[in-house]
């Protein structure tokens, strides 16, 4: 037998119809006809092979087997009904885990709103910030369920998946304040220099060196990092330049760096949440989505507002 295949209905007919080991009031208790009723019953002695309620000097009696799934059959109902139900459980006493994916220059902006928020709305609420491993992997954890909400630039995805747009995210050229390419910076002077990306899946190259072959260019990737909190102060310590979104240059660390815009026509993208359409009904889920959308953006960031 396959759940996948069964009509759940189905079961809610079956449990009156033991109950009250009669079609007529089992129709009656459960607003339903009672040829829809009876052939109701007819489905379910095919889907247990068994004649479940057969006739008697006195009416109809419960088969052994239907006897013996009586009292289970409630059970599971009643555990179904709880689960169902739970769609209107208090935040306050929910507890779940969220598993999230994204840069770590947002952890580290989002992270400490999130907590003191859901310490405020919903305290049993447990966050996991996964590696980020870019925005194509990033969707494949979330069909694959290892991943429940990524925000990341999301262009296209398919259908299984749903998207809120964030913010428009603009890309800036990052060096420390004392660089002594900035006495007389232009793309000649830029691209002499050794270049560091961000990567979480270690790949040196990005869109910017397809735009420079365009042109006949190319630069030197003399460093690749995954993650932020790593490139940022390798440029303050080097005289290594990145290209990199805005939102990696904390409001507290402006003083250190020049943020430059690029000498090429690099243009910005949109950032997007997304999550898998099977968590559009998860409460929790839409709760942390909802303060992401509508509290968190734009960042406090360089060039953000």
């Amino acid at each position: 037998m396959s759940l996948r295949k069964t009509d759940l209905n189905l079961l809610v007919i079956l449990d009156a119809l033991l109950d009250e080991a009669h079609v007529s009031r089992a129709a009656q208790r459960i607003n339903l006809s009672q040829p829809a009723t009876s052939a109701a019953l007819e489905r379910c002695r095919q889907l247990f092979d068994d004649p479940l309620l057969i006739r008697s000097r006195g009416g109809m009696i419960l088969t052994p087997k239907a006897d013996r799934l009586h009292h289970r059959l409630k059970q599971v109902l009643v555990e179904l009904e709880d689960v169902l139900e739970s769609r209107d459980e208090d935040l306050q006493r929910i507890e779940q885990t969220l598993r999230l994916s994204m840069s770590d220059a947002y952890v580290a902006s989002l992270g400490p709103k999130l907590a003191a928020y859901l310490g405020a709305t919903a305290p049993g609420v447990n966050l996991v910030f996964l590696p980020w491993v870019g925005p194509g992997a990033a969707l494949e954890q979330l069909v694959k369920g290892q991943v429940d909400l990524a925000i990341s630039q999301f262009p296209q995805v398919q259908s299984s998946i749903s998207r809120r747009e964030l913010a428009h995210e603009d890309y800036r050229i990052i060096l420390r304040k004392d660089h002594p390419a900035l006495a007389r910076f232009d793309l000649d002077t830029w691209l002499a220099l050794p270049h560091l990306i961000m990567s979480g899946r270690g790949e040196t190259r990005t869109g910017l060196d397809l735009l420079l072959e365009g042109m006949g260019r190319k630069r030197r990737v003399a460093m690749v990092v995954p993650s932020f909190n790593l490139a940022l102060p390798l440029l303050q310590q080097t005289e290594l330049v990145s290209m990199l979104p805005v939102h990696g240059v904390p409001r507290e660390l402006f003083a250190e760096f020049e943020l430059l815009p690029p000498p090429v026509d690099m243009p910005g993208y949109t950032v997007h949440l997304a999550w898998h359409r099977r968590l559009d009904g998860d409460r929790v889920t839409g709760h942390v989505a909802d303060f992401i959308a509508g509290e968190c953006f734009p960042l406090d960031a360089a060039g953000t507002g």
